[in-house]
């Protein structure tokens, strides 16, 4: 079981640059001013393209499925970001943004025959995941696949990381942490610095309370570290993660889950080695 749940974590750390250098291409942000967003910050149309599949919903609907963003913070930026574009015309320009970023970064090869294996293997994958209850990649799963094959790949790898992620949500909540107690202990346990999880809108007051209530509980110590109890409270959110994340890797099979690792390489490379991508985040990739 290690071992699979291995093969889940490696699959995430291949698709998720993938996905995730949408939000810092600056043909996204184009796309994102034409719409009439501010692009002074990224936040703007960061809540738009990822809440648009879920609809015209409100700063609570956001704040309880994206999980760690502060309150206060999204209602800053929704609803009014309907006021700028509806749903629709933002799904739209995230299908027109991916399709400029992904030609940009990858060039000729998004026409070539193993971007269209790739982008099928991925696709079946997502197909195959269980978005029972999973609010973030059931409205993903539920829009049209594009025809083309950098498009299909792409909104495949959005479908597995919102799984991923409503998945990891469930086992916050099963843990008893709040959002902001969810950011404090994976600070705690090396992620990524505590400044590098102030984008998620948090005061100082409101960070300093939530590690209060982590050290009540014996999960933080006095300089903000994890203890024993601390650290094994969060290895068993990743585990559990793995675990509701495993599904569509199953249903791919060992065959195609490497033939994917083989493909998804090359392209891994080259987003990494963009430039786009900020060199710390919030996921703790390589860390935990």
């Amino acid at each position: 079981m290690a071992d699979e749940l291995g093969h889940v974590r490696q699959m995430w750390h291949l698709l998720e640059p993938l996905h995730a250098v949408f939000y810092y291409a600056p043909q996204v942000t184009e796309e994102a001013a034409a719409l009439g967003h501010s692009t002074d910050e990224r936040w703007p149309a960061y809540f738009a393209w990822r809440a648009a599949p879920l609809g015209a919903v409100d700063a609570d609907r956001v704040t309880a499925v994206f999980h760690s963003f502060s309150p206060a913070m999204v209602a800053r930026y929704v609803p009014a970001g309907w006021d700028v574009a509806e749903p629709q015309e933002v799904l739209v320009a995230r299908t027109r943004a991916v399709d400029r970023a992904y030609r940009a970064l990858f060039g000729d090869r998004v026409e070539g025959a193993e971007f269209a294996e790739a982008a099928a293997l991925a696709r079946r994958a997502a197909e195959a995941a269980d978005v029972t209850g999973l609010p973030l990649a059931g409205a993903n799963a539920a829009l049209p696949w594009p025809e083309e094959p950098h498009l299909v790949l792409w909104q495949a790898a959005t479908v597995l990381r919102e799984h991923r992620g409503d998945g990891h949500v469930a086992a916050l909540v099963a843990a008893g942490l709040d959002p902001v107690e969810s950011l404090v202990s994976f600070a705690a346990v090396g992620a990524a610095p505590p400044e590098v999880f102030a984008g998620r809108g948090w005061s100082s007051a409101e960070w300093e309370a939530g590690r209060a209530r982590l050290a009540g509980r014996g999960l933080v110590a006095a300089d903000g570290s994890a203890t024993e109890a601390g650290r094994a409270l969060r290895a068993r959110v990743e585990r559990r993660t793995d675990e509701a994340a495993a599904g569509p890797w199953v249903a791919l099979g060992a065959e195609g889950r490497e033939r994917l690792v083989e493909l998804l390489g090359p392209l891994w490379v080259e987003a990494i080695g963009s430039g786009l991508l900020p060199s710390e985040t919030t996921l703790g990739i390589g860390k935990v």
